[in-house]
């Protein structure tokens, strides 16, 4: 009697999942250590085979043993694999004497370059590579009042090094914070000019060094830190207002 050899059923497998994507993708800090997980899938037995490949170069591979089945496989991305950029990732699994299976891919962005350049040092509050906010010549010289601020208070903040599309600003005023709108296209390369709600300057009150600076996240989470600070008087609630 002649057997006819029993087909497997056709494997169905997810994409592979990046727990430390942050937003759109992958920052500086998770692209240290890259670790992609895939999943437990139907028919996982030992003896598997699954590689991962990313950007359709093979980085890694593991075997699975008995204690594997059933559970997710870690598999790390070496830094070196890594470049700023869209990439897709996705891996396959052979079974004993069975062709490859792909899995769907998992499409997402790297962006190595953090705002306002990499950090001297990895403990400090403040990027140097911030300038300071700065405000108008009459603000400078004599504060914030209430005239003043019927007027308008506008601050500037310069460009900075990967200065980006999505990239998010959000600004210090004293112990205050306000986040600004996601910059556009026309936004990148040019200083951007804010204009400080006075509501968020009433709430934080009169200051005779009031400290104003900002932060940078990007679409993929690298934080730029806290730019330098810069001081400014401020005289709305006093009895007397200072001339501007």
């Amino acid at each position: 009697m002649i057997r006819t050899p029993v087909s497997r059923p056709q494997l169905k497998l997810l994409p592979p999942s990046l727990p430390q994507s942050n937003k759109q993708g992958i920052g500086a800090l998770a692209a240290a250590n890259l670790r992609v997980h895939i999943g437990p899938y139907p028919q996982m037995e030992c003896g598997d085979l699954i590689e991962l490949f990313w950007g359709d170069c093979y980085v890694a591979s593991t075997l699975l043993s008995e204690s594997d089945v059933g559970h997710t496989s870690v598999l790390h991305v070496p830094a070196s694999f890594l470049q700023s950029g869209k990439v897709k990732t996705y891996y396959r699994v052979t079974k004993i004497g069975s062709e490859p299976v792909r899995s769907p891919s998992c499409k997402l962005w790297v962006k190595l370059e953090t705002p306002g350049g990499h950090l001297v040092s990895a403990d400090g509050e403040e990027n140097q590579g911030l300038a300071p906010v700065t405000f108008g010549e009459s603000l400078m010289r004599h504060g914030i009042d209430k005239q003043q601020l019927k007027k308008g208070v506008q601050v500037t903040i310069d460009t900075y090094p990967n200065m980006a599309v999505y990239d998010e600003i959000t600004l210090r005023w004293g112990d205050l914070r306000w986040d600004l709108p996601p910059l556009t296209q026309d936004c990148v390369g040019s200083a951007i000019k804010v204009q400080v709600p006075p509501v968020l300057i009433r709430e934080a009150g009169d200051d005779q060094h009031l400290e104003v600076t900002y932060c940078v996240i990007d679409r993929v989470g690298n934080n730029s830190r806290w730019a330098p600070s810069r001081s400014i008087t401020v005289c709305i609630c006093g009895p007397r207002s200072v001339e501007a």
